[in-house]
């Protein structure tokens, strides 16, 4: 007898129903077809311990399980539960297997039939309720994940006797319903970190507070200790609240990656990732056999942190050039290609030299002739180029430490940055793909950063004092049109462009001796 169950396969992070044909027929042996990987083929072993545990038999006559289509490589255990479901119905002892093919089933088995959890709930149910499916089984730690969906019953399942009785009609198992935007929005603004922990520093703050008001990437340069790391760890807190839209793209990254606690529905708040500098460019950017989201994916609509850049291998931090451009990562095998959203802000610390303390005020740098100078060489000048702030961070004093003083909070300086990326939305609302300054491209940069005689000369002074190179040009008009913003100034002035100007260090000939 042939009886069909539907299952599905994430590739990137788009799922694609899979059709599980299962044919019991007179003959021998058991063949799993379709392009299975290795764990696909060894769901046999596990379907048929999780069969006979529950009081059910497997068969001994010719077993074919047919994963169409099949030129598409199938991979992971997720295939367990409706290949199973799919011998129990070829083999009648489900009734009524016409109903099997009204649900997606997805699922691993334990030996003695409990379900494990898979990857990529979110795209599965986003494609189940895409093709009118009148229900989605997923184990229960996925089950909340899926139920985001809107007009698609999800039924969570914890053992494969419920699956069973649920197309036996002998199941109450009920949909699972959860109300997205209640909380969604109640936890948008809960962070464990803030800024009004930091004591002093106001100049860097103000350098990051730009940073997230244009979406422009950052470095900051200092000697250890001076709380570049701490700095960093609590942009996501002033940063745009995500918009619905964003929530579910960032989830839908995580839950293939496997990233999802269990029991979550929406990622609610932008994601902070911090490799370290040991990772490889696979594992940074994304690939392998089966292609996963690598870092700067998993930092979509969010923050990658870079502690310590010059560490980080060279190939590591040039592959990200081009992502870090088109906002996305191509990753290409020999049948597919496949694409990843890498949407992200760059944050990156290092010490000014190998020992850390040049240009530091109080202590002196121990680093040989040249040193500083090979140091900061390790970072390609492409990737430099990309960077569009260069904030110098120097030691906090001890009378601003001991300070009883309460600086802002993150609230506050979050509501200004808001306002700030309305302007932008505003302003570039047609322009699709451009939606903060720091992606404005040559074109628009003319139209947009219109600046006076003053502005002018200020500018052209500042490149011929500060030798700034041709490249630190239009950066520096980018910062400004977000100073300006940020002030709510339609026009940018003199001093917007002086503040620009001292974000650009590294551009400085002889900055490193």
């Amino acid at each position: 007898m042939l009886v069909k169950t539907f299952g599905s396969a994430v590739y990137g992070v788009e799922a694609m129903t899979i059709t599980i044909e299962v044919s019991v027929s007179s003959g021998q042996h058991t063949f799993v077809v379709g392009l299975p990987d290795n764990a696909v083929k060894e769901s046999i072993q596990r379907v048929e311990s999780a069969i006979k545990d529950n009081g059910y038999y497997m068969p001994r006559t010719k077993l074919v399980v047919n994963l169409a289509p099949a030129d598409i490589k199938k991979s992971g255990s997720a295939f367990d539960l409706p290949i199973a479901i799919g011998v129990l119905g070829a083999t009648e002892q489900i009734e009524n297997p016409e109903k099997l093919s009204d649900y997606v089933i997805m699922g691993e088995l334990s030996l003695d039939g409990k379900i494990q959890p898979i990857k990529g709930a979110l795209p599965i149910a986003i494609q189940a309720r895409k093709e009118n499916f009148k229900g989605l089984i997923v184990p229960k730690q996925n089950a909340r994940e899926a139920a985001m969906v809107n007009n698609l019953p999800v039924y969570a399942a914890q053992h494969i006797s419920e699956v069973i009785a649920f197309f036996k009609d002998e199941s109450s198992i009920q949909p699972l319903s959860v109300n997205t935007r209640d909380e969604f929005f109640s936890s948008q603004y809960e962070f464990d970190l803030d800024f009004i922990d930091v004591k002093g520093q106001e100049n860097i703050k103000r350098a990051l507070e730009i940073a997230a008001a244009g979406g422009h990437n950052a470095i900051l340069i200092g000697p250890p200790g001076a709380g570049k790391t701490m700095l960093a760890k609590r942009l996501p807190t002033i940063l745009p609240p995500l918009s619905l839209y964003e929530a579910l793209e960032t989830t839908k990254i995580h839950s293939v990656a496997g990233k999802l606690p269990e029991n979550t529905t929406l990622i609610s708040r932008r994601p902070f990732r911090s490799p370290h500098h040991t990772i490889s460019d696979v594992a940074l950017v994304g690939g392998g056999g089966t292609p996963q989201p690598g870092e700067i994916s998993l930092a979509h609509n969010g923050v990658l942190f870079l502690d310590e850049l010059p560490e980080f291998k060279r190939t590591v931090l040039e592959v990200m050039r081009q992502p870090m451009e088109e906002r996305k990562v191509t990753i290409s095998r020999a049948k597919m290609a496949i694409d990843f959203p890498a949407s992200f802000m760059m944050v990156a610390s290092m010490n000014p030299c190998p020992c850390g303390y040049y240009n530091h005020p109080e202590r002196k740098c121990t680093c040989p002739p040249g040193a500083v100078q090979k140091y900061l060489n390790k970072i390609s000048g492409p990737l430099l180029d990309r960077i569009d702030l260069h904030v110098e961070v120097t030691p906090v004093a001890f009378s601003e430490l001991s300070s009883r003083n309460m600086g802002e909070n993150s609230s506050q300086i979050r509501e200004r940055v808001i306002q700030a990326r309305a302007k932008q939305a505003e302003r570039f609302k047609n322009s699709p793909g451009t939606y903060a300054n720091a992606q404005m491209s040559s074109s628009q940069l003319k139209e947009v950063c219109v600046i006076d005689k003053v502005g002018q000369n200020l500018l052209k002074a500042a490149m011929e004092k500060l030798n700034l190179s041709a490249r630190a040009y239009d950066r520096i008009l980018k910062v400004s049109r977000t100073i300006a913003d940020l002030a709510n100034s339609e026009a940018i002035k003199a001093e917007h462009l002086a503040e620009a100007i001292q974000y650009r260090s590294l551009d400085r000939e002889g900055w490193a001796g």
